[in-house]
């Protein structure tokens, strides 16, 4: 693998934790290991570290990987594949809206995590284009991935919702089918699961209510989503 990448595993599970750091050496990664969500955080701090990925428990000792995350986010956006062992829908929607990047559910299986690594770090290698994307008062900057609306910034936009509204407000009058806007966001094929899309149109929704009463976002409803015309 050219450039290697390194994966920051913070999991207090030995076990675990061993078992993925054979399965992403051998698949070409260097890897580093934290047992708990202090350690893990001591090592993104340190200057001399630089990691392309972080795979997060959530039940960690010292700080919890949801404490954890929040601490990423305020700094960075970094990948970041949430391993967890809670699988009801509540709890992946708690994760998305974290500032987590995708989750995985324990048991899991070694292939999985390989697919969606691969598949954050080559959303995250993409390169920047320089110009702005506008419609009404909102304007998408793809340079600092940053969304305003009338001047003021949309909180922690995730690397999906920018992506989401990108597509959206490309063309502005049409109506995107959840599989040609799931394709485009997380950049692999759609396999019939709505509820990933649904959470993250709805958490877009929420960071534009915060800044402004006018709607943006429409349902189309048995088809999918366009801009509010």
């Amino acid at each position: 693998m050219e450039d290697k990448k390194t994966v920051l595993i913070v999991e207090d599970d030995e076990n675990i934790s061993g078992i993925l750091q054979t399965a992403l050496v051998k698949a070409g990664y260097d890897v580093v290991q934290a047992f708990s969500g202090t350690e893990g955080k001591m090592l993104l701090g340190m200057s001399d570290r630089s990691f392309s990925l972080i795979l997060l428990d959530l039940m960690l000792p010292g700080m919890s990987g949801e404490e954890l995350l929040k601490c990423i986010r305020s700094q960075s956006d970094i990948p970041v594949i949430v391993l967890t062992a809670k699988g009801e829908l509540d709890d992946k929607i708690s994760v998305l809206t974290g500032g987590a990047d995708d989750y995985i559910t324990k048991p899991f299986e070694i292939p999985e995590i390989l697919a969606r690594i691969q598949v954050q770090l080559r959303r995250a290698l993409k390169e920047p284009e320089s110009d702005c994307l506008m419609y009404r008062d909102m304007i998408l900057d793809r340079t600092t991935r940053q969304v305003t609306i009338s001047g003021t910034s949309l909180n922690t936009i995730t690397k999906q919702e920018f992506a989401i509204l990108e597509l959206l407000i490309r063309h502005p009058k049409q109506v995107y089918s959840k599989e040609d806007i799931f394709e485009y966001a997380w950049e692999e094929p759609y396999i019939g699961e709505t509820k990933t899309l649904d959470v993250h149109i709805s958490n877009i929704r929420k960071k534009i209510k915060a800044v402004t009463s006018v709607e943006y976002i429409e349902t189309v409803w048995g088809i999918g989503y366009r801009l509010h015309p």
